[in-house]
């Protein structure tokens, strides 16, 4: 009896393990995450501890209004980026360019090569020159 149970346990731990490896997670970003940096132009990076799929994921920069509350949905404000090439599989490069002073909430999703999406936003400033 133990030793179906140990296996069980074995099994479903290796099950986890690959789910939770099948899932990009962003492990670092440029701008960082309630950071602050100098505007008007951002150049915005995003690493991801596996490799994704940059021509089917998105970043999406959106402002938070005064009265709204963080992380709001996205609305008319909303600016889709362009993403760059990255020499890098496990990045997503792009360049935000004319942004006002103020709080901005960049949303991103990317889809990684074995076909699971990860979502996710990161929060920052941006300051006048």
């Amino acid at each position: 009896m133990r030793r179906v149970f140990a296996a069980a346990s074995l099994a479903a731990l290796l099950a986890l393990a690959n789910l939770a490896s099948a899932h990009a997670i962003l492990i670092g970003s440029q701008p960082k995450e309630a950071g602050e940096v100098v505007g008007p132009d951002v150049d915005v990076s995003l690493e991801f501890n596996s490799r994704i799929d940059a021509a089917r994921s998105s970043l999406r920069l959106a402002r938070e209004e005064a009265g709204t509350p963080p992380l709001a949905p996205v609305s008319a404000g909303a600016q889709v980026l362009a993403l760059a090439d990255s020499a890098e599989p496990n990045k997503l490069v792009a360049r935000a360019a004319g942004l006002a002073p103020g709080e901005y909430h960049l949303r991103w999703q990317v889809l990684s090569v074995d076909g699971h999406v990860s979502r996710g936003s990161v929060n920052f400033r941006v300051r006048a020159p």
